[in-house]
């Protein structure tokens, strides 16, 4: 009996929750409360939990799959590469509250309008794989992705210049780098999500 399971659907669907995470924690970080960080923790739980519950039943079905439209081991590699980003984005929030941060720092803007770009992307490009062989926009796609970590890159080098110039604390000094460093990671996570496209793509071209 043909299954009619989805994958691009299903890949594309776990995009789509690490943007709604990142755009939560947007949200959430341009008017900062800690004393609301335990609630929100609590809220973008719940995102990055439905995003699991998401993948584990796409890897099930997987699991019982006779025919795919991709190589099995790539279905598998998307998965868990889209399931970093949304955890990478939880992981920022985590550690604001677990290191007890009460002001943020000026730069914290970019660094997040930058996530909600990246994570923005990653949702087009999903979208678009399933006309991979033909789409030029997939191409397009994966090299503005690139480009996006390229920045983040730039972006925590930046800042973390400018923490060890300007500060005179070393407590804020290893709290901020740190967070910065996570920021990093969701780039580098997003950018690992196109990279793994580019390589279905070469694999089938």
């Amino acid at each position: 009996m043909k299954k009619n399971n989805d994958y691009f659907a299903m890949m594309a669907e776990l995009s789509e929750y690490s943007l709604k995470l990142s755009e939560r924690l947007g949200a959430i970080l341009s008017d900062f409360d800690p004393f609301k960080l335990p609630q929100m923790l609590g809220e973008l739980h719940e995102i990055e939990h439905s995003a699991d519950i998401a993948k584990h039943d796409m890897m099930k079905k997987l699991a019982a799959e006779f025919i795919t439209p991709i190589e099995r081991e790539d279905i598998m590699t998307l998965a868990g590469e889209l399931d970093t980003v949304t955890d990478c984005a939880e992981d920022i929030i985590k550690r604001l509250y677990m290191m007890n941060v009460t002001v943020l720092r000026h730069d914290v803007e970019s660094f997040v309008s930058l996530l909600c770009v990246c994570c923005t992307r990653l949702c087009e490009l999903m979208r678009e794989f399933p006309d991979f062989r033909k789409s030029k926009k997939v191409h397009e796609l994966v090299i503005e992705i690139n480009r996006l970590e390229s920045e983040g890159d730039r972006l925590y080098d930046e800042a973390v210049r400018e923490l060890y110039v300007t500060s005179g604390n070393p407590l804020e000094i290893m709290v901020w780098s740190e967070i910065y460093r996570r920021f990093e990671h969701c780039y580098d996570a997003c950018e690992h999500v196109s990279e793994a496209v580019e390589s279905v793509i070469m694999k089938n071209s």
